[in-house]
């Protein structure tokens, strides 16, 4: 797979929310940006928080944007805060540093696209977001 199709992004989309709802976590939104950048799926379960769907694009497009997942954004954050700020300048203000925000890779570890997922633990929503990719049958990178 050389893109990111509708079809995968679906079936990761889908895919992360099960994963939650096998976990009992809290509901989630997620979203799917392809490699350069569009928005190819995004969903919301029912009970999450109004923002929520902005906050997975921010772990999505932060990961994207920078090429590592969010979970490496983080511990940029904690080390070196400056570049962080800048960076979210750069991006329009969409990026948000904790864990959820995870990148789409294929067998040859090209990067597809990203995922975010937000509504419980930053943790959680990584855990998600993983198994989503996983169920499609690509590579997951948190950035850890």
């Amino acid at each position: 797979m050389t893109e990111l199709t509708l079809d995968a992004a679906q079936k990761i989309a889908t895919a992360t929310l099960k994963t939650a709802r096998e976990k009992a976590f809290k509901p989630l939104s997620v979203v799917v940006y392809d490699a350069r950048g569009a928005l190819k799926a995004l969903l919301s379960e029912d009970g999450t928080s109004l923002k929520r769907a902005e906050i997975a694009m921010g772990k999505a497009y932060g990961a994207l944007s920078l090429g590592v997942g969010s979970r490496a954004l983080h511990k940029m954050a904690t080390d070196r805060p400056y570049f962080i700020a800048s960076a979210t300048h750069a991006v329009g203000g969409q990026l948000v540093p904790v864990p959820g925000g995870v990148l789409i890779k294929d067998a040859q570890g090209r990067v597809l696209g990203a995922v975010g997922a937000s509504g419980d633990t930053s943790d959680n929503d990584e855990i998600a977001a993983a198994g989503g990719i996983e169920a499609a049958g690509l590579v997951f990178d948190t950035g850890a």
